[in-house]
């Protein structure tokens, strides 16, 4: 398979993530206020624009693993008309990415790049800031070199968009994009759809408590709100032929909708489908 190569300006992590943005009417003041003047702003950060500034704080010694103050930033879209809101909250997404790194990285990896003593007053820090803001919740969720399947489940392949960027490897607008985004209600709706077939047809298990997981935190936002699953950084860990060939929604949609007719075999081959294209992402990560 050939290698997709990342634009040289970007500061790629190989992450896709998952977006809801809530109406400016969601926000109480004088937050709202702010979203409203942000907004007008003529260039708005990236993504990549918060990765840079997250690495640039592991620099010194000690690295500091999570902003000192809370980000001030968002993504934005109108939809209907209505500005829509995706507050960063990098400093509390960071402190919450601290909890999954010791699953991710052996012991002596860990140690080197944030030493215990770091990572034990970061985790203080945290659940002091947790005693106050009890009700605290990310909008953005991320998954390092995948797509989690069950996050399938919330869009449709009639609203991917996939972008293959303007050919110039130098630029950030050039990149491609591949993303879906669905009215809050039908992403509810689709999880609730999901669940009930999952659980009529198979015992508990990652799929479905990830479905669960992810139903609880829609349930968090307005209901007008948007959701979006964002390939991210992924997109540069594939060349444009598996792009364009990847319907991994219209698979999970395909193999819920066997499971509720019965089809076992076909909710089979949906399956291994998925499987298959996402255990090749994966295993670039442990490329050389």
């Amino acid at each position: 398979m050939p290698e997709a190569t990342p634009p040289a300006s970007l500061c790629v992590p190989y992450a896709s993530y998952l977006r809801v943005y809530e109406p400016l009417a969601a926000f109480p003041e004088p937050e709202r206020e702010h979203w409203a003047r942000y907004a007008e702003r003529p260039e708005l950060p990236t993504y990549q624009v918060e990765l840079r500034r997250a690495l640039r704080d592991l620099l010194p010694t000690p690295p500091m693993p999570v902003p000192a103050h809370e980000s001030a930033d968002a993504f934005v879209t109108y939809v209907d008309g209505v500005l829509c809101v995706c507050p960063w909250r990098t400093r509390l997404r960071g402190w919450q990415a601290l909890g999954d790194l010791a699953e991710e990285l052996p012991l002596p990896v860990l140690d080197a790049v944030l030493p215990p003593v770091v990572r034990r007053q970061a985790t203080a820090d945290y659940e002091e800031w947790r005693e106050r803001n009890p009700d605290a919740r990310p909008w953005i969720r991320t998954a390092t070199w995948h797509v989690p399947l069950y996050w399938f489940a919330l869009v449709a392949d009639e609203e991917r968009r996939y972008e293959k960027g303007t050919g110039d490897a130098a630029t950030e607008a050039g990149a491609p994009t591949l993303r879906y985004r669905t009215p809050m209600v039908q992403a509810r709706r689709r999880v609730a759809r999901a669940l009930r077939t999952l659980r009529e047809a198979l015992d508990e298990g990652a799929l479905i408590d990830g479905l669960v997981d992810v139903g609880r935190w829609l349930e968090e936002f307005h209901p007008r709100s948007l959701v979006e699953l964002d390939y991210g950084g992924l997109v540069h860990a594939l060349p444009a032929d598996r792009l364009d060939a990847d319907h991994s929604a219209a698979d999970v949609a395909e193999g819920v909708e066997a499971l509720r007719d019965g089809d076992a075999a076909r909710a089979g081959e949906a399956y291994a489908r998925l499987v298959e294209r996402w255990r090749e992402v994966r295993e670039r990560q442990f490329a050389s």
